[in-house]
């Protein structure tokens, strides 16, 4: 008997930063198939210029490391309303190439990750504040196992989605009163664009699936589903906090 959790998102206004792919895209399709008005952001001038059918959403140009073009999202999800946020756009930069450890791609892995979603937080406020949402409005952070450990590669990346933790935190205790909850979900190892060369290295693959005692890696829709209930009445009373799904990987020593 099919157990999944539905939702009825009717009318609900939701924007899903880097919503063309991986998780993002997982995100925005549940959002979609619950009936809300979703708007995605990629990095691409139109929704043309993806080889996926994304003509069901509403779509904005987005550069996470210009706050110039954060605010005119901002600006833009002001104007139309908004009652959920997702902030999940971002990657880590060593799949370009990159290397974190020195001191400019840092810093660009800080505002990507984390200056960033505070920037699209701040400026979202005010639309969010205004939901009637069943619930109150919502905002999710896309949080990491790099929140709790250190991955040697990513020190940016690592920094910047342990202090979306914290992030979230306080900006739950400071916009409760504007009927804004704040949550945040950490992935375990999720196959995306980003991870694409991980899953396919068993060197780094098959350590994380023997530590993970639900005996599989993560799927986009597994991190969907986490931010669908989070946004919803039935977690009303659930503001502040970072949910791990991760298959078991953080309690598994």
């Amino acid at each position: 008997m099919p157990n999944t959790a539905r939702y009825d998102y009717s009318g609900a206004r939701v924007l899903v930063t880097g919503g063309t792919s991986g998780i993002g895209a997982a995100i925005a399709a549940g959002y979609r198939a619950a009936g809300a008005d979703v708007t995605i952001t990629g990095t691409r001038a139109s929704v043309d210029d993806y080889a996926d059918d994304l003509s069901g959403y509403r779509y904005h140009r987005l550069d996470v490391e210009n706050p110039a073009s954060v605010a005119e999202v901002a600006a833009a999800a002001r104007e139309s309303g908004l009652d959920i946020l997702v902030n999940n756009a971002g990657m880590a930069l060593p799949s370009l190439g990159l290397d974190e450890y020195q001191p400019d791609i840092f810093a660009r892995a800080i505002e990507m990750h984390l200056t960033s979603a505070f920037r699209m937080a701040h400026g979202c406020a005010d639309a969010l504040a205004q939901s009637k949402l069943e619930g109150g409005a919502s905002i999710i952070g896309i949080a990491s196992m790099s929140s709790y450990f250190g991955i040697g590669i990513v020190p940016g990346y690592g920094a910047a989605k342990t202090g979306l933790l914290g992030l979230t935190r306080v900006l739950a205790l400071e916009w409760a009163k504007r009927n804004i909850r704040v949550n945040a979900v950490a992935a375990g190892l999720t196959e995306s664009r980003m991870t694409a060369s991980t899953f396919a290295n068993p060197e780094w693959a098959e350590p994380t699936l023997a530590r993970t005692p639900a005996g599989r890696l993560g799927k986009p829709e597994d991190i969907a589903a986490a931010v669908l209930f989070l946004t919803s009445a039935g977690a009303s009373w659930i503001t502040g906090q970072t949910l791990p799904v991760d298959g078991g990987f953080t309690i598994s020593g």
